[in-house]
C-alpha cells in the first residue's frame, strides 16, 4: 500500500524535521530494539549473530525512518529491504513469527520515539498524527512484504531438500557399489541407521487412479516407509524395526497398495539398497500382468528364477510343453489351469476338482493327457519340476 504526504508543505517539512532528529538518536534505538527482542525471545540470539543482527536492523530502521518523509514516487527501498531479510532470516531457519514481530516492534519503537521527540513541539506532533496512517501502513506492507519472501524462500529450500534427499535415496537404490561416504551422508540425511534391518517395496504402476499417494496410506507400527516415484512403479524403502518380519509387511501392504508388486529379502544396511531393489523388482517380475497380488520373492523362487532367464526360460516352454503348444488354445488353457490348480492343492485331486467345478475323474484324465503330451510323469519329482517351471515361464514370459 502506498504511503499518503501530509496535508500542507509545511507539514511535510515538520516531519522531515522530526525523521531527520530521529536519525541521530538511531543507535540507541537499535540497541533497545535488539534488547526487547532477546528479552522477549532468547532464539534471536541462538540464530543471528549479535553484531550482524544490529547492523541490519540499523539499516532496516534507517531506511524505514527515512521513507516516513520520502516524496510518494521515492522507490520504496523499505520494501526491497524487507524483501531481502525475508529471505535471509528464512535461510537462517528463523520463525516466521519472530520475523513479523521484529518488524512490528521496531516499528513501535520508531513511533514512540518520534511521538517522544514532537511533544514539545505542537507542529511537529499535528504533522505525525496527520501522518500517523501512512507509517502503519508502511510498517504493515513491509511486515507483509518479509513474509511473503519468507514463505517463497521456505518453499524453495523445502523443495531444495526434498531433491536433495531424492538424489540420495536414489543413489542407495542404484546399481552400483556405494561407498562408505555416500552411506553415511544418507544416512545422516534420511535419518536411517547405516547398519539395520531393510526390505525394498516395488509397486508397478499402471495409470489407475488412486485416492491418495501410495506413502499416505501405508501406516504399521514397526516399519518406516521412504517412497520415490519412477516412470513405471513406485519403490518404497522399508524400515524394519526388531521383531517386525516381512510377514507383516506383507499384510500391511496387502489391500492398502494397488498391486502387482514385490518385496525383497531383508538385508541388513543402506549399502544393500540397491541389490534389494533389483530382487524386488524380480519379484515383480513373477506376478502375471493381471494380478494384483504383492508378492515376497522367498515365496516366489522358482518363478523368479525364470523370469531372470528368459532364453532358458523360452528353451524349457519348447522342450517340456512342445506338445501342449500344439494344441487348440482353448484346449491348452484348460490343460494349464488344471495343472496349475492341482498343484496349489498340493496334489489333491478331490481339492482340484472343487475349485474347477468338475469331477475327480476329469482332473485325472486332463493330468494324464498332460503327462502323454510332454512325455513326462507327475509321479516323478524330476519330471513334476521341470512341469512346473515350464507352467511359470510360459505364463510369465513372451513365450506364453
Amino acid at each position: 500500500m502506498g504511503r499518503r504526504r501530509p496535508r500542507t508543505g509545511d507539514d511535510w517539512k515538520l516531519l522531515a524535521q522530526a525523521c531527520t532528529a530521529l536519525l541521530e538518536r538511531l543507535p540507541e534505538l537499535v540497541d533497545e530494539h535488539l534488547r526487547e527482542l532477546h528479552e522477549y525471545e532468547p532464539a534471536y540470539g541462538r540464530i543471528v549473530p549479535y553484531d550482524q543482527h544490529w547492523q541490519e536492523a540499523h539499516e532496516a530502521m534507517r531506511i524505514g525512518i527515512e521513507m516516513i518523509s520520502a516524496p510518494r514516487d521515492s522507490p520504496r527501498r523499505d520494501l526491497e529491504h524487507a524483501d531481502e531479510m525475508g529471505r535471509r532470516r528464512a535461510e537462517q531457519g528463523m520463525p516466521l513469527e519472530l520475523v513479523v514481530h521484529a518488524y512490528r516492534h521496531a516499528g513501535h519503537l520508531v513511533w514512540d520515539a518520534l511521538i517522544e521527540g514532537a511533544a514539545a513541539r505542537p507542529g511537529e506532533l499535528k504533522a505525525l498524527m496527520q501522518a500517523a496512517t501512512m507509517v502503519w501502513q508502511a510498517v504493515d506492507t513491509q511486515a507483509d512484504t518479509a513474509s511473503e519472501a519468507y514463505r517463497a524462500t521456505e518453499l524453495e529450500l523445502r523443495r531444495r531438500t526434498d531433491e536433495q534427499l531424492a538424489a540420495l535415496l536414489d543413489e542407495l537404490l542404484g546399481d552400483r557399489p556405494q561407498t562408505a561416504e555416500v552411506v553415511a551422508r544418507a544416512a545422516a540425511g534420511l535419518d536411517l541407521p547405516e547398519h539395520g534391518r531393510y526390505a525394498v517395496v516395488v509397486l508397478r504402476q499402471d495409470r489407475r487412479e488412486v485416492p491418495e499417494p501410495f506413502h499416505r496410506r501405508v501406516r504399521g507400527a514397526g516399519v518406516r516407509f521412504l517412497w520415490r516415484m519412477r516412470a513405471h512403479c513406485e519403490i518404497g524403502v522399508v524400515a524394519l524395526a526388531d521383531g517386525t518380519d516381512l510377514d507383516a509387511l506383507s499384510d500391511l501392504l496387502q489391500g492398502r497398495c494397488p498391486g502387482p508388486g514385490g518385496i525383497s529379502p531383508v538385508v541388513t544396511g543402506l549399502a544393500e539398497l540397491g541389490r534389494a531393489r533389483r530382487l524386488a523388482e524380480l519379484a515383480l517380475r513373477t506376478c502375471p500382468p493381471d494380478s494384483h497380488e504383492i508378492v515376497r520373492l522367498d515365496r516366489r523362487m522358482p518363478g523368479a528364477l525364470v523370469v531372470s532367464q528368459p532364453e532358458m526360460a523360452g528353451l524349457l516352454v519348447h522342450d517340456v510343453l512342445g506338445g501342449l503348444l500344439e494344441l487348440d488354445p482353448a484346449d491348452r488353457a484348460v490343460l494349464l489351469e488344471t495343472l496349475d490348480v492341482w498343484l496349489d492343492c498340493e496334489g489333491s485331486a478331490g481339492r482340484a476338482a472343487g475349485r474347477l467345478y468338475c469331477h475327480r475323474n476329469t482332473v485325472f484324465n486332463r493330468l494324464r493327457r498332460l503327462e502323454q503330451l510332454t512325455s513326462r510323469s507327475l509321479s516323478r519329482p524330476r519330471d513334476l519340476t521341470e512341469m512346473t517351471l515350464a507352467l511359470d515361464a510360459f505364463r510369465l514370459t513372451s513365450a506364453g
